[in-house]
């Protein structure tokens, strides 16, 4: 359980400072012979610095509750 909390705190704390990312997908628009053209099509995905927030905070209750069961 430890681990899947520190799982959840680091993956929560890189949602928090990286809010996004771009997905570059190419495609094949011409090609005639020798002549090829491509188009590059950029897909942005965004999420909430809150929703990375949370996740980190699940992360830490579930290392406390499990280190708090061991003892």
């Amino acid at each position: 359980m430890k681990k899947l909390g520190i799982v959840l705190l680091v993956v929560g704390l890189i949602m928090t400072a990286f809010t996004g990312f771009n997905i570059i997908t190419k495609k094949k628009v011409v090609d005639i012979g020798a002549l090829e053209i491509k188009s590059e099509k950029k897909t942005p995905i965004y999420w909430s610095p809150i929703t990375g927030g949370i996740i980190a905070a699940a992360g830490l209750v579930i290392i406390l509750l499990s280190s708090r069961q061991k003892v």
